[in-house]
């Protein structure tokens, strides 16, 4: 009897454990990475297993780089490059992502093809334009368009940077050389014929492209202040004070830019994060540019972690508002007070509201600022939401794909600062 009664105690204190284990509060973390060294296993707190987690990163992976809906390919002996399939084109976005992915799994092969694409057909290497990347290209390298986007030189920097620190600068690229190459060539320019550096010399926040119109106004997807963190560390282009009042900017517009209560921001905006008002479709909403922003703001808190109020404040925003709209049924487009749009931006030929991958997937990453309960269902309907096509056979391998592999990254605690050490 008495035996029987320690077993009962210990199958009640077993049970007790494992639901701790799996519904305790997550409690966002008081230190970045930068000081720290360590990252957060949001899905190990929640209760998957590692050999899980680890399966589920591997198959998005493959997916998107090798499967047979994949937006990698290999060019040649020496290159590759990554493909928007529903717009028929290569991107300096999609191709400086890639160097990103590539530097953080350590796959240098991959890095290596992607950059000697992007350098070759991408970047002027003479002219006014000269350091910056064409943002648009067919897929055997004849220019859509000369100009460039700022968002692709932030990656491209950022990522040779990182690729620097992890391999060094003599295994037949010099990443280093080619990161201050971008950082030098942007800054030398004046507003001669129309071009400008990336960081508007007023405002010190990043352009929305450095040339012309363009560079009137800021796009919030744009604004990752810790990359300008890794900037001031490694970049070694006698700028570190410059780039970390950037990144101290770049917070304090984001305070601007989002609205205080449902957390949206517009796709594009002000300096002063105020609306454009240009009557355009895309400008003044969130849409798909927009859903980049919960994501750059859990890596910021993830690796410096030097806005931690407002960011927290920032993640329950947002997640309360996506929440109340339905965990499994919040649209990608709405106004920055979360009305329903009148207009609906279409994408690859499709015109629709949908529930999308991309939206779901960073609106989950948030919760690595998060304390309520509510972000622990935001994960687990990213873990269990799958790339495939919607209802309507609209499928967006590149976009969608993307970000459900950062996301995934970022809460698994594969997303990391990459230096001299981490070789």
């Amino acid at each position: 009897m008495k035996n029987k009664m320690y077993i009962l105690i210990f199958f009640m204190f077993s049970c007790l454990i494992m639901t701790n284990c799996t519904s305790a509060t997550l409690k966002p973390w008081e230190e970045g990475a930068f000081e720290t060294g360590e990252y957060r296993n949001m899905f190990l707190e929640m209760g998957y297993k590692q050999s899980e987690i680890d399966a589920r990163l591997k198959q998005i992976y493959t997916d998107l780089f090798e499967g047979d809906n994949k937006i990698y390919f290999e060019a040649n002996d020496s290159m590759a490059y990554i493909s928007d399939i529903k717009n028929n084109d290569v991107r300096s976005e999609g191709m400086s992502y890639g160097m990103m992915i590539a530097v953080q799994l350590d796959n240098k092969d991959m890095f290596d093809r992607l950059w000697r694409w992007s350098k070759h057909y991408m970047q002027h290497q003479e002219g006014p334009m000269k350091g910056y990347f064409r943002w648009s290209c067919k897929k055997d390298g004849t220019p859509n368009s000369q100009g460039p986007a700022s968002d692709g030189e932030l990656y491209f920097i950022t990522s040779l940077i990182f690729a620097s620190n992890r391999w060094g600068n003599e295994t037949g690229i010099d990443y280093l050389s080619e990161a201050q190459f971008i950082l030098d060539c942007s800054m030398s320019k004046t507003g001669k014929n129309g071009i400008t550096p990336l960081i508007h010399p007023e405002h010190q926040l990043i352009t929305f492209v450095p040339t012309g119109f363009g560079a009137g106004f800021t796009d919030p997807s744009y604004h990752v202040p810790a990359f300008y963190e890794v900037w001031a560390l490694w970049a070694e282009d006698g700028r570190a004070d410059y780039w970390r009042e950037c990144a101290t900017k770049s917070r304090e517009f984001l305070h601007k830019a989002i609205h205080p209560e449902t957390g949206l921001n517009p796709d594009y905006s002000n300096y002063d994060g105020s609306l454009l008002n240009s009557g355009r479709i895309i400008g003044d909403a969130f849409r798909f540019d927009s859903w980049r922003v919960p994501m750059n703001i859990a890596l910021d808190y993830s690796w410096a972690c030097k806005d931690k109020e407002w960011q927290q404040s920032y993640g329950h925003n947002i997640q309360n508002f996506l929440y109340n709209q339905g965990i499994d049924q919040f649209v990608d487009q709405y106004n920055v007070d979360g009305t329903t749009v009148t207009e609906i931006l279409g994408a690859g030929g499709y015109t629709k509201l949908r529930h999308s991958l991309g939206l779901v997937a960073s609106s989950a990453a948030i919760s690595l600022v998060c304390s309520h309960d509510m972000s622990r269902e935001f994960i687990e309907h990213f873990w269990n939401s799958r790339h495939e096509p919607y209802d309507d056979g609209y499928f967006d391998a590149y976009y969608d794909g993307l970000l459900q592999l950062f996301a995934f990254m970022h809460l698994s605690g594969n997303y990391k600062i990459i230096t001299p050490e981490s070789k």
